[in-house]
């Protein structure tokens, strides 16, 4: 009985809904039918009255003293299957009427009115055999002059009247709707049933419970979608690593992490296993896996670790930290002109360390305004004020094409991918001057955006690289600068910029020096 308890259940609520759905399918029906009826026997009254008001002998009673009107008119009345027909003169007297006792009397009707102004119209009015339609017509005689009113009723049909005589339709299209609709709730809910692998409702609700605490009890974040990217699985480290709160199930997951590589898996339709990928802020060791059911795909699943540290690691060497460097070297900077102003000042040269002064002033606002105005965020133009700085304290002449123009970043890319990559490119272009003895070290920096292209060129005149170490820079772990914590900033930089489908061009020369070019193409400005 357990078995198929949750069976009859479900047959007999979609029973139920369908009897219900019948039930008020017929009272609209039947309501539109009434209605129908109404304006049927409108026009029908309207067109007897108007027949009766054009015959001769109705004309010729309402302008003669005699009165034998009324057989000629129960004829037609019977014959027009009309409830009554009255001929009323201009006194309101009738002529005519279905009871004999009525005829001779006055009319007190409360809408005829009109009808002895050479109005014609129909109404609806209760009487005393229910509501009924009526037509009012003015008779004319022959001079146009009006000489009396015919007034026709037909009685509306109530509700149990339309029942009774649809009696036979209602039984025959409710016996075969119901008939039809329980095989059909009965086959549907058989259907579900199977579906549920037999599964009562408590039953189903404690797998649920069960499955979301063993996902929630896991080390690793565990996210899953199904075919249409929508959230199935979100486990509580996933959601504290993502620093995501509230209910995220059966929302998109591109919605909740915009830069998110899981929904490539069901394109793909088969594993990625160990890959580094920048989810936010996040850097992360993730394994993605197609949820394949009777070898059709049905998701996919994605289960990662955190190594946002790693990354910590390499935007320490690779000088993303420098904005917290930037007074220290703000300060060295201005150390060393205040004491040339001061020296300038004792050896008597007032007008030397005036104009040294307003140099330096013009020089800073010259290249804020710059920035300000063609670097259109302020984590990059940050940057690279922060390291035209730090090329100073170097003594590496650090400088930026005045043509440079940055608006928007890359699809999948955000200030702090961008700036990850361009601090890795410049920082790289400082170490190359460390064993390097060439003449006037400088950096050249450039940033083109049209409306499809980014271009990005750093370019140095250091040492260079070894032809033989060029295929390996982007490789994690590789460097010859040595040390253990090197090789990671160029691979990073190769991943994100891979990541928001880009390509990086690399240009050496041994003890010459090299050129870096990333270029991304743009979706949209």
């Amino acid at each position: 009985m357990r078995r198929i308890s949750i069976l009859w259940k479900i047959a007999g609520l979609i029973f139920f809904i369908l009897g219900f759905s019948l039930f008020l399918a017929g009272i609209v029906l039947i309501g539109n039918y009434i209605s129908g009826k109404e304006e049927e026997l409108k026009a029908r009254s309207f067109v007897t009255a108007q027949t009766i008001a054009e015959l001769p002998e109705v004309k010729e009673a309402l302008q003669s003293r005699e009165n034998d009107l009324n057989k000629v008119i129960d004829r037609l009345r019977i014959i027009n299957n009309a409830n009554y027909i009255v001929v009323l003169n201009m006194d309101r007297k009738r002529l005519t009427h279905p009871v004999h006792d009525r005829i001779g009397t006055r009319s007190q009707g409360n809408d005829e009115g009109p009808a002895f102004a050479e109005h014609s119209y129909t109404s609806k009015a209760n009487g005393e055999i229910g509501t009924v339609m009526r037509a009012f017509v003015p008779v004319m005689n022959d001079d146009h002059e009006q000489i009396g009113v015919v007034l026709a009723g037909y009685k509306l049909p109530v509700f149990l009247e339309v029942l009774q005589s649809l009696a036979f339709e209602i039984f025959i299209t409710a016996s075969l709707s119901l008939l039809f609709g329980g095989w059909g709730a009965w086959i549907l809910a058989r259907q579900i049933k199977r579906q549920m692998f037999h599964l009562e409702p408590h039953e189903i609700a404690r797998l649920l419970v069960e499955r979301t605490e063993t996902f929630n009890a896991m080390h690793e974040g565990v996210i899953a979608i199904d075919t249409n990217e929508k959230i199935t699985i979100f486990n509580n480290k996933a959601m504290k690593m993502m620093r995501i709160n509230g209910d995220v199930i059966g929302k998109s997951i591109r919605e909740v992490i915009p830069d998110t590589a899981l929904p490539e898996i069901l394109k793909l339709d088969h594993a990625i296993y160990s890959k580094e990928l920048n989810v936010g802020n996040l850097n992360i060791l993730s394994n993605r896996v197609p949820i394949k059911v009777s070898g059709e795909t049905v998701g996919a699943v994605a289960i990662f670790q955190d190594r946002t540290e790693v990354k910590k690691m390499a935007e320490e060497l690779t000088g993303v930290r420098a904005f917290v460097n930037a007074l220290r070297v703000q300060n060295h900077e201005y150390n060393n002109k205040l004491h040339t102003i001061a020296g300038l000042i004792q050896l008597g040269n007032h007008e030397k360390a005036l104009q040294f002064v307003f140099k330096t002033t013009e020089e800073q606002e010259e290249l804020i305004q710059f920035l300000s105005k063609n670097i259109r965020d302020e984590s990059l133009a940050g940057l690279l004020l922060s390291k035209i700085r730090r090329g100073t304290e170097l003594g590496i002449s650090v400088k930026i094409d005045r043509n440079s123009q940055f608006k928007s970043f890359p699809s999948n890319l955000d200030h702090h991918d961008f700036v990850l990559i361009l601090g890795n490119l410049i920082e790289n272009a400082f170490d190359s001057f460390k064993h390097h003895q060439g003449p006037y070290p400088h950096i050249f920096i450039s940033i083109e955006q049209e409306a499809e292209i980014l271009t990005i060129l750093v370019e140095d005149n250091g040492s260079g690289i070894k032809e033989a170490d060029r295929p390996r820079i982007f490789e994690q772990g590789f460097s010859t600068k040595g040390g253990s914590e090197r090789g990671i900033g160029l691979h990073l930089v190769n991943q994100l910029i891979q990541q928001a489908k880009g390509t990086i061009l690399v240009e050496s020369e041994e003890g010459a020096g090299t050129s870096f070019t990333v270029t991304f193409f743009m979706e949209e400005i």
